[in-house]
């Protein structure tokens, strides 16, 4: 759950028998997290297969171990880190990350900066919005209005206020460029008139991002 927040795809295996199966069935996986305590085939020998099948791999071990002799063993079948449990999401994030730069040293996983609001991503540095992970091409002024309304979600934000944040306040057309910016955006995004409403019309004020809670 907190994986799909930050923005990641993920597999889920209950077992490393089904963990094996689904990175030989869908082989563009970059990181495993690969839990010790495996109900059949061990973590250990789950490991082992992956990085002599998959040698790019990134994999992270899980453990409730914290003897030093389950670190060794780990590394030792082809972990490239591991993560003593109980450990907090923010932990595990944070080494998700490192790993991923260090197999991807040009490029970046997640910007630190990133404005997450499930099921959407906001990327500032990058100019990137992104859904479930997958990327939705936005004009200049589109991405401009979305940073503004995500920055400040659930808050009703007057269109004379985002028009003149986005076009600036010496721009002397009408309001109605907003709306027809709003309509662009939320097809873009897939909102329908039915399913969940992310970008609400205020009605006689302005436009909010509603916050979409599971």
């Amino acid at each position: 759950m907190n994986l799909r927040r930050a923005g990641f795809e993920v597999t889920e295996a209950a077992t490393g028998e089904a963990a094996l199966a689904a990175a030989r069935g869908q082989r563009d996986f970059d990181i495993a997290i690969l839990d010790l305590m495996l109900p059949g085939i061990s973590g250990f020998e789950v490991c082992a297969l992956l990085r002599r099948e998959f040698p790019r791999l990134g994999i992270i071990m899980l453990t409730a171990k914290s003897q030093e002799i389950d670190k060794v063993m780990g590394l030792d079948s082809g972990a490239d880190d591991y993560v003593i449990k109980p450990f907090s999401p923010v932990e595990l994030l944070a080494r998700v990350r490192s790993l991923y730069r260090r197999m991807y040293p040009g490029e970046a996983v997640l910007q630190e900066n990133s404005i997450q609001l499930p099921p959407f991503t906001l990327m500032p540095d990058e100019r990137k919005l992104l859904k479930d992970g997958v990327e939705i091409a936005l004009t200049p002024t589109e991405f401009s209005i979305v940073k503004l309304l995500m920055e400040q979600p659930n808050k009703a934000v007057n269109r004379d206020d985002i028009l003149t944040s986005v076009w600036g306040q010496y721009f002397m057309g009408e309001l109605k460029i907003v709306d027809v910016n709003i309509s662009r955006i939320r097809q873009k995004i897939g909102q329908g008139a039915t399913g969940p409403q992310y970008l609400e019309t205020v009605w006689g004020f302005g436009y909010l991002w509603r916050v979409q809670h599971c």
